[in-house]
C-alpha cells in the first residue's frame, strides 16, 4: 500500500522543517549570532522559546516516526524477504537506541546537561549511521527489487558522505574550528534524513503491518460436533 511510504517521507518532512524553524527563531530573537560563528543545531534548540519546539520536534522524530513506525516496519520487511536474522536484529536494536539517542538529544540541550547531550548525539549520530550501513547491506542481500536500480546507489553515496563528514567533524573540532564543524553537522543531519526518504521506494511495498503477540494454540483434542458422537 502506498500509504505507508509516507512514513519516512513525514519523519524527514518534520524533522527538517522543525531544525529550520528552531534555527529561524534563533536567529529572529538574537539568541545566536550569525556574524560571530555558524550554529550547531543544538546551540539553536538551547534558549527559550525555541528549545521547546527542538524538544518536541526530537521526541516526535524519535518515537512516533521512527522507533515505532519505521524500524519496526522495516525490519519485518527485511524478515519477509529473507534476510539474515542477526543483521536484520542487529540494525533493529541499534534503530531502536538511535531513535533514544533522538529523544535524549532533544531533551537535554548543550546549556543544559552537557554530558546527557554529548551521549544523545552519538547515539543519534554515531548509531544511528551504523543503523543505515546495515540496511544497506540488507537491502543488498535481499530479494531482489526493481526500486534497487535507483535506490540502491542513494544510500551508498550518502552513507558514504556521512561518515566522511563525521571524521571530518572530529577534527574540525579539536582544532576549534567551530563553524566549519556546525556546517558539517547540519549536512549530516540532512543526509540522515534523505536517507529515511529512501525507505519510500522500499515501504509502498508493504501490503499491510500486523502486529502478532502469540501464535493462537490449537488443542490435540477439539470437541466433536454433537452430530458425530455416537
Amino acid at each position: 500500500m502506498w500509504a505507508w511510504a509516507l512514513l519516512p517521507v513525514s519523519l524527514a518532512v518534520v524533522g527538517t522543517v522543525g531544525i529550520w524553524a528552531v534555527f529561524g527563531i534563533a536567529v529572529s530573537n538574537g539568541t545566536i549570532d550569525l556574524t560571530v560563528e555558524f550554529p550547531y543545531i543544538s546551540t539553536c534548540g538551547s534558549y527559550n522559546p525555541q528549545s521547546r519546539v527542538f524538544s518536541q520536534i526530537c521526541n516526535i522524530c524519535s518515537v512516533l516516526d521512527e522507533a515505532l513506525w519505521i524500524v519496526c516496519i522495516r525490519y519485518q520487511q527485511m524478515r519477509d524477504l529473507g534476510c539474515t536474522l542477526r543483521v536484520n536484529t542487529a540494525s533493529f536494536v541499534l534503530g531502536i537506541i538511535s531513535a533514544v539517542g533522538k529523544s535524549i538529544l532533544g531533551n537535554f540541550q548543550q546549556m543544559v546537561v552537557l554530558v546527557a547531550h554529548l551521549s544523545g548525539v552519538f547515539l543519534a549520530f554515531l548509531v544511528g549511521l551504523a543503523y543505515f550501513w546495515l540496511q544497506m547491506w540488507l537491502t543488498y542481500h535481499a530479494e531482489p527489487s526493481h526500486d534497487r536500480k535507483w535506490a540502491g546507489p542513494a544510500p551508498i553515496l550518502l552513507c558514504t558522505i556521512c561518515t566522511c563528514l563525521v571524521i571530518v567533524m572530529s577534527v574540525l573540532y579539536r582544532n576549534g574550528l567551530s563553524s566549519a564543524t556546525a556546517v558539517c553537522e547540519w549536512t549530516v543531519v540532512m543526509c540522515l534524513f534523505a536517507l529515511f526518504v529512501i525507505f519510500s521506494a522500499e515501504f509502498r511495498h508493504v501490503d499491510f503491518h500486523k502486529l502478532r503477540v502469540q501464535e493462537a494454540i490449537s488443542s490435540p483434542t477439539r470437541a466433536l460436533p454433537m452430530e458425530h458422537i455416537e
